[in-house]
């Protein structure tokens, strides 16, 4: 008959292995900051100095903190299980955050707590624990908190976390390649922050009072990756029903790159481009899980990046999400899935004439344009229009040979036209796509030479020059000095 026969894992190895779970810097502080937040914290502070004798970080807040019991049991590993019911508040799961995020990023994890004025504070010293080979925690006295560093961040009520021997933020970094190996890791972690924390920072979630979050001292902004202020368009909600609860799914139509101002555009797109963005951004409990996948239900593409699905479900469905410990991947259980497959058509044709429908309005918005776009059994094709005024005009100056000649060039031009280079310039960087600057002084030259070559020394109709000259497309980006031409010169 088999025997029990206890085994417990060796803490030097189980503790050296939680290190390699995956956590970057941003994802390791976006853990703390959830234990933060489930405290009902209100102002959360990350603070990273390389100027100590001993580089530190540390997370700060003015949460509910924790008495001398509490912070033991929250220094424990696992110390809840992911299977018992959450608050709706709780943004953790396995009891695991606080000790696999630190570790990944340092070797000393200290924890100091106040409430009402009462500090206690506990420590994790891994390299103890590989002396001893034992799961040994420091309990602090009031003499070993004083001397901590940033510890005057903390006050009567609310909880610091301290991050020493930091052994992987530099990568084996010295001096001023260090600082800005780290600079740029607080930069991405800030962005990360932004985003991941964005309906808490707004202040948009019922319930929930709006929080601040600071990185040295500079205010986090919250990141709307539906583009919401800037003219996008909501779809229907669809809302999934799993047993007592319910999965809400909201699509966005993102508005077309033209629609965003020069700030705008240049906001969004240096968080990532436009196609990576699309797809389900999963939240739980308000908290952004994962973004920018369509689970393989369709690929990713040029016609459907102004698509996104915001996705929300509680953490009573945690287990059928099947969350990581890292709060970085989930994925949907079957329902929301088939709820999804349904409705990935509506939202994506949506995104399709959203993003057509720009290019359709340039070859409306102006009579007779330079290119034409062709749609018939044997493809879709563009050419330039021989029927265009400028055209017209150029090839009426030549003689039979030369006009033919003339027209052979204009179709090579259509023909070779590189749409495949065009395509993924545009996919990517679509404000970039765009003709070389013109001086002004250039651009009232090039007008006097398209009105000679249209009209000769006669007096064209002011609309008449606009349409062609809108048609052309050479000055959109100098529309009012042409305005200030024609209302000159053709007076």
């Amino acid at each position: 008959m088999a025997r029990p026969h206890p085994l417990p894992p060796s803490a030097s190895s189980l503790s050296a292995s939680m290190r390699d779970l995956g956590y970057s810097l941003e994802t390791a502080v976006a853990d703390i900051v959830d234990n933060s937040i489930s405290a009902e914290a209100t102002e959360i502070a990350v603070f990273c100095n390389l100027r100590l004798q001993a580089p530190t970080l540390v997370i700060t807040d003015n949460g509910r903190g924790m008495d001398s019991e509490t912070i033991i049991t929250a220094m424990r590993h696992g110390a809840a299980n992911p299977r018992l019911a959450r608050s709706p508040r709780d943004l953790g799961r396995f009891g695991l955050g606080l000790k696999t995020a630190s570790f990944s990023q340092c070797r000393r994890l200290t924890v100091i707590s106040s409430q009402n004025g009462k500090r206690c504070g506990a420590e994790w010293d891994l390299d103890l624990i590989d002396k001893e080979d034992d799961w040994i925690l420091s309990i602090l006295d009031e003499e070993d908190i004083e001397v901590l560093p940033f510890i005057e961040k903390l006050g009567s009520d609310g909880t610091i976390v301290i991050w020493r021997q930091l052994d992987r933020l530099f990568e084996d970094e010295t001096s001023q390649k260090r600082d800005e190996i780290v600079n740029e890791k607080l930069d991405i972690l800030e962005k990360h922050l932004s985003l991941v924390f964005h309906r808490f920072l707004s202040g948009e979630l019922k319930g929930r009072k709006k929080i601040a979050i600071g990185v040295n001292g500079h205010r986090v902004e919250p990141f709307d990756p539906f583009c919401r202020k800037s003219g996008s368009e909501m779809l229907p909600e669809e809302i999934v029903r799993i047993g007592p609860d319910s999965v809400h799914m909201q699509p966005y139509i993102l508005p077309h790159h033209s629609r965003l101002s020069a700030k705008e555009y240049d906001y969004y797109q240096s968080r990532s481009d436009f196609i990576s963005n699309q797809g389900a951004y999963i939240y739980r409990n308000g908290r952004l899980m994962a973004w920018g996948d369509w689970f393989r239900l369709i690929p990713k593409g040029e016609a459907t990046k102004l698509a996104r699905v915001q996705i929300d479900f509680p953490s009573t469905l945690d287990e059928m999400w099947t969350i990581d410990i890292k709060k970085s991947r989930a994925r949907p259980p079957h329902a929301v899935r088939e709820r999804l497959r349904q409705i990935i058509p509506r939202i994506t044709g949506r995104s399709t004439t959203v993003h057509r429908g720009r290019g359709q309005k340039l070859f409306e918005d102006v009579h007779a344009p330079v290119w034409e776009r062709y749609a018939d059994q044997s493809g879709i094709r563009y050419s330039i229009n021989l029927n265009h005024a400028l055209v017209r005009a150029v090839s009426g100056r030549l003689d039979e040979e030369g006009s033919r000649a003339l027209r052979l060039m204009l179709d090579s031009i259509g023909h070779a036209l590189p749409v495949e280079m065009i395509y993924s310039d545009y996919s990517t960087q679509p404000r970039d796509v765009r003709n070389a600057p013109v001086g002004n002084e250039e651009v009232i030259a090039r007008l006097r030479e398209l009105r000679l070559i249209l009209f000769g020394e006669s007096i064209p109709q002011a609309g008449e020059f606009m349409n062609i000259i809108r048609s052309t497309r050479m000055f959109d980006d100098k529309i009012e000095l042409v305005q200030q031409f024609i209302g000159e010169e053709l007076a």
